[in-house]
């Protein structure tokens, strides 16, 4: 099996249990405070990171060794208060809904790098984010008179989760993978610590396999795509990542009774193709000479 060949087994592995993880987060969320589900997980996170950056040349000490400590810190706080709202989403709005409108999380970067990275976009682009953008709309359908305000959680834990993914390439630029992935997992551990034991929950004893599945499925995810990232570059590994979308799906229709819409489906479609337009741009440009200015 070639080198590229495994690297997406490790993505569509990493996929699959990331819509295992989802389905779980689902049935706990149903059931218990976000933040307590939240704290655990991220206490199996922690953990993770801790194991991984030991085993890793240097070891803890040369993972810990950062040039940007409070943006690092920023990182896993961003992190655990995306994880929160998506549960709360996933609750709220439902899981096909929410991951439909998290789909647009590529087309926030894009619009994000601009201010904070000081990345140009050209019309290309600019063109592929605002279809993005119209197609979140037609998700969302705000002139229907059903419209409901939990469909803002979703959107909101995208645009987290844009800035987390912000935040990290701009330390990727000083520190190693291995230095983000620890501050990620042990900064957002201890800041869900703060909060998250007010909202202790008894649990009953057939939900403790579901929270074990729900850490283990946390750390195999997390480890596939480290795997994955070690063989593909980021933007063959994106579009992999749109398949969690159909998963997702699959599994609130089956096991959640949950409806899809026309509006949600078409707009789906629309907010995956700008996204894939978008990172088949960037994936040319990045191939392109450095010199000279080429319109993004």
């Amino acid at each position: 099996m070639s080198p590229k060949t495994r690297g997406y087994l490790f993505a569509f592995l990493a996929i699959c249990i990331f819509a295992g993880q989802d389905a779980i987060t689902k049935y706990l969320g149903d059931r218990y405070p976000a933040l307590f589900i939240t704290m655990i997980r991220f206490w199996a996170f922690a953990l993770f990171v801790s194991g991984f950056a030991a085993s890793s040349p240097g070891g803890l000490r040369q993972a810990i060794r950062t040039r940007r400590p409070w943006l690092q810190i920023s990182r896993g706080l961003l992190l655990v208060a995306e994880i929160v709202l998506i549960v709360f989403a996933y609750v709220h709005a439902g899981l096909a809904m929410s991951q439909s409108i998290f789909q647009a999380t590529p087309l926030i970067i894009t619009i994000l790098s601009i201010p904070l990275l000081g990345e140009a976009v050209g019309w290309r682009r600019g063109t592929a984010v605002l279809v993005g953008l119209i197609g979140v709309l037609v998700i969302i359908n705000p002139v229907n008179v059903h419209f409901d305000r939990s469909l803002l959680l979703p959107l909101g834990a995208s645009v987290l989760f844009a800035l987390y993914s912000i935040a990290t390439r701009a330390v990727s630029r000083e520190d190693s993978a291995v230095t983000s992935l620890f501050y990620a997992g042990t900064a957002g551990a201890v800041a869900i610590s703060l909060i998250g034991p007010f909202y202790w929950t008894e649990v009953i004893a057939s939900d403790w396999f579901a929270l074990a599945a729900l850490c283990i499925c946390g750390t195999l995810s997390h480890y596939f795509l480290i795997r994955a990232y070690g063989l593909l570059p980021a933007a063959e590994i994106q579009p992999v990542t749109y398949f969690q979308l159909v998963l997702n799906v699959i599994i609130a229709v089956t096991l959640f009774n949950e409806i899809i819409t026309l509006n949600m489906v078409i707009g789906a479609a629309i907010v995956v193709g700008a996204g894939l337009f978008t990172i088949w741009r960037e994936h040319q440009l990045a191939k392109r000479p450095s010199a000279g200015t080429p319109s993004a």
